[in-house]
């Protein structure tokens, strides 16, 4: 339909503009691809500051430094024959859908990596290869609803509204420029992120001197948002600079630098 063909072409060209970058951006704890190929295991996600215009307005929206997810997948998919390096990452990009990226693309980016903790082998795999099979994915881009809420760098919403504003309408460009594919993966081996916790009656008067029962309650993949790993108490944060070997005393400090002493 002519209508559909509109809407399509209209929902790309927006897409092309809040994937823009912005001026301004600036990176303070940058890791080059050598040093994130060492820290990174499969299976971790890497949360990015990202720097582009659509980047502005889901920071804000979610309160939080970190605007995209990925997930790493170690040597899972070959080297391209072409030369280029290596497929590492598994992400989703607005307007491209599911797409594998080499980690070079984030080096020069604000990041942080979050790992699921005590996340057995075989379901780290079965991670990975859920994120592998949904590569390809494309989303529809025909919603301008879903698109023209991230037009406003800042948009006007109370707070209690910004978390159900991500995942306001259709869904599919919201599946596209947050973490739903990532949650969705970590929900197939029922590994936690935040899920709703919920009291009960102790199913014994043994197990009452411990507290009420807990319930927890997987949370709709389509209102997880980057921060959420990092909130998250399953993920640990993993700093490279320490994991490497951090020694404060032999930092080439300047002198002018330096605070005056007491």
């Amino acid at each position: 339909m002519l209508t559909n063909r509109i809407l399509d072409w209209l929902g790309h060209r927006i897409a092309r503009h809040l994937e823009k970058e912005t001026s301004g951006y600036r990176p303070y704890t940058s890791s080059d691809e050598e040093t994130l190929c060492r820290i990174l295991r499969p299976g971790d996600v890497l949360l990015i500051e990202g720097g582009r215009k659509i980047s502005v307005a889901i920071k804000y929206l979610t309160q939080s430094t970190w605007s995209h997810a990925a997930i790493y997948i170690g040597d899972a998919m070959p080297a391209p024959e072409s030369g280029q390096p290596r497929p590492r990452l598994v992400e989703v990009e607005l307007g491209r859908g599911a797409i594998a990226s080499p980690l070079s693309k984030y080096s020069t980016y604000n990041t942080r990596i979050c790992r699921p903790v005590g996340l057995t082998d075989q379901d780290r795999d079965r991670v990975v290869r859920y994120m592998i099979s949904r590569l390809g994915t494309k989303y529809d881009l025909r919603n301008i609803i879903d698109l023209a809420r991230y037009l406003l760098p800042t948009p006007p919403v109370p707070v209690r509204w910004r978390r159900p504003m991500i995942a306001l309408g259709s869904g599919s460009p919201t599946r596209a420029i947050c973490s739903t594919m990532i949650a969705q993966a970590f929900q197939s081996v029922r590994y936690p992120i935040l899920p709703t916790v919920q009291e009960g009656a102790a199913a014994s008067s043994s197990a009452a001197a411990y507290g009420p029962a807990l319930t927890y309650h997987i949370r709709h993949h389509s209102l997880f948002t980057p921060r959420d790993f990092d909130l998250s108490p399953y993920f640990r944060v993993i700093k490279p600079t320490i994991e490497l070997g951090f020694d404060y005393q032999s930092l080439p400090w300047a002198d002018a630098d330096r605070p005056p002493s007491a």
